[in-house]
């Protein structure tokens, strides 16, 4: 290594422990020339030979170390670290008696490597905490493939593709590249065009970077401008139970190929963008049912059906629900001569478990149509039905047919367990139709009467749930709407239209709640309408416009 031979005795116990170090060790002296180096730094930089000048041997981070070692009165804090020879030193320096300074090197490499590795690791895992809470920021489908596309594309390769799962033989595909942009489109091309696409989309394991040919990629998968594509990745995204879809990730020609670290991590990603675009797919798919199931459930529309005014009103008693245990229904007579029938009803509880109930009801009423010229044998049976199906709850109905006669409406109107309607007349006076009968759902048979009834032009027939009557507000909040306030009300609607009367009902009840929490509250109103006089069908005079 260096020759020490003309050296004098009294150093050679220096140069002893010089070669004796376990660590690279040089000795320079005060004019930054070479006087010592061990055999270990001789491996690393064979130029360090004695009396050879610093500048021309030494790395560029040790020979600026030792000028500001120079210049300072005590060794820098921390140490210098730098490179020598493809690995990584820690220097540290020793000053001597005489001015010399020895400099010896500490191989941490492993410990840079580690902790690069490390601050990979917590990098990773960083970006993919802030990946998960932007995929399962939004649930809708499209949202969240973009989001998928932009977070790959920005970390982990120059472009990424997301592709859906294939229907039929349409694919749904986003693009994005580095810049954040994305572009959608639906590719009619067979997944087999793109190596590993289709058993990726099928869920099964990802086909290894090395093994696809970048050059084999088609044109509708690359994005435009995009350029040569220098490597590809094809991986599946997982979802629940089924896959949700599949990541391709390219790169340009000039960049490197993808280690197995880099698939190893975008597998990590592709399964939170599955996962959150299996549950962006599924809430889709549940909202779409729901949508249908709701069709049925909701309050319908109301008008003027064969001479005779109908209105209703409907709040439920959470205000973001649209349906609840309160409901109604108008079925129009199937012959301007025949009777239509109204049904209103309160089924115990409210929320989705009434509103299911309430679908149950509305659907058996329906089917028992043809026997609505009997409202108790219609009723009986109901309450039969209800009886054999797993529900406890009960519920109270009020039924009604409605006929018109010349310029009058004739009704028959049963109520089961359910507030008497009231009927206002054209003088302003309010009277309870006298009818009852017990609750449906509870007893094994149902014992109702049924009133005859017949409205003068101007006159209504107002059926309402106990929601009306017993919301609690007013000045202090407590106090119940109560029936006595309901009929002064309708005692000021003497002659309103039916429609009229039903809004007014349902704003005076609203404020009276105010922000306080009330029941569903349902209102309907039958109207014999005043109008010019038109020829029935049987020939007899007839008031107003059929619907």
């Amino acid at each position: 290594m260096v020759n020490s031979a003309n050296r004098p005795a009294d150093n050679a116990w220096s140069d002893a422990a010089l070669h004796a170090a376990p660590y690279p060790v040089l000795v320079v002296d005060p004019v930054g020339t070479v006087r010592r180096a061990n055999e270990a730094f001789g491996l690393l930089v064979p130029d360090a030979v004695e009396g050879s000048a610093l500048r021309e041997v030494l790395p560029g981070w040790l020979l600026l170390a030792h000028d500001r070692l120079s210049a300072a009165p005590a060794p820098p804090a921390p140490p210098p670290r730098g490179e020598v020879a493809g690995r990584s030193f820690e220097a540290h320096a020793t000053r001597l008696p005489d001015g010399e300074v020895v400099w010896w090197l500490t191989d941490d490499t492993d410990v840079r490597l580690a902790e690069r590795r490390l601050l990979q690791e917590r990098n990773r895992t960083a970006f993919l905490a802030r990946a998960s809470d932007e995929l399962l920021s939004s649930l809708n489908l499209d949202r969240c493939m973009e989001v998928a596309g932009r977070l790959a594309a920005a970390r982990l390769a120059d472009a990424a593709v997301v592709v859906a799962p294939p229907r039929g033989r349409v694919l749904s595909v986003v693009s994005a590249d580095g810049t954040g942009a994305c572009s959608r489109q639906l590719a009619g091309v067979a997944p087999e065009s793109v190596p590993g696409l289709a058993e990726a989309l099928r869920g099964f394991p990802p086909v290894p970077s090395r093994r696809i040919d970048p050059a084999a990629a088609p044109e509708w998968l690359v994005p435009e401008g995009f350029g040569p594509v220098g490597a590809m990745v094809v991986t599946p995204l997982p979802g629940h139970d089924v896959p949700a879809g599949a990541l391709v990730l390219l790169r340009r020609a000039h960049h490197a190929a993808f280690s197995e670290s880099e698939e190893s991590f975008a597998r990590l990603f592709a399964a939170r963008a599955g996962a959150a675009m299996s549950a962006a797919r599924l809430y889709a798919e549940q909202a779409q049912i729901t949508e249908t199931l709701m069709r049925d459930l909701l309050p319908p529309r109301v008008g003027r059906v064969g001479g005779v005014e109908f209105a209703a009103r409907y709040r439920a008693a959470k205000d973001g629900e649209r349906v609840g245990g309160d409901f109604y229904d108008i079925h129009p007579a199937a012959a301007s001569q025949d009777e239509s029938l109204v049904v209103l009803g309160d089924v115990c509880g409210k929320g989705l478990d009434a509103a299911v109930l309430t679908g149950k009801i509305r659907n058996t009423l329906h089917a028992l149509l043809p026997l609505s010229g009997d409202h108790v044998r219609m009723l009986r049976l109901l309450n039969g039905a209800l009886l054999s199906s797993h529900h406890t709850r009960f519920a109270t109905l009020v039924v009604a047919s409605a006929r018109r006669r010349a310029d009058r409406v004739e009704l028959r109107v049963t109520c089961a367990g359910h507030p008497a309607p009231l009927v206002v007349r054209a003088d302003g006076r309010v009277a309870e139709v006298e009818t009852h009968g017990n609750l449906v759902g509870v007893l094994p048979e149902i014992d109702a009467v049924t009133a005859p009834l017949t409205l003068a032009p101007g006159e209504s027939l107002v059926l309402f749930t106990d929601g009306i009557t017993e919301s609690r507000g007013g000045p202090l909040g407590d106090e119940l709407f109560g029936d006595a306030r309901l009929r002064r009300a309708l005692a000021r609607c003497a002659g309103m239209p039916a429609e009229a009367v039903a809004e007014q009902v349902q704003m005076l009840a609203t404020e009276w709640v105010g922000p306080n929490k009330h029941d569903d509250m349902a209102v309907v109103t039958v109207t014999a309408p005043r109008g010019a006089t038109h020829p029935a069908p049987d020939g007899t005079p007839a008031q107003g416009h059929g619907a």
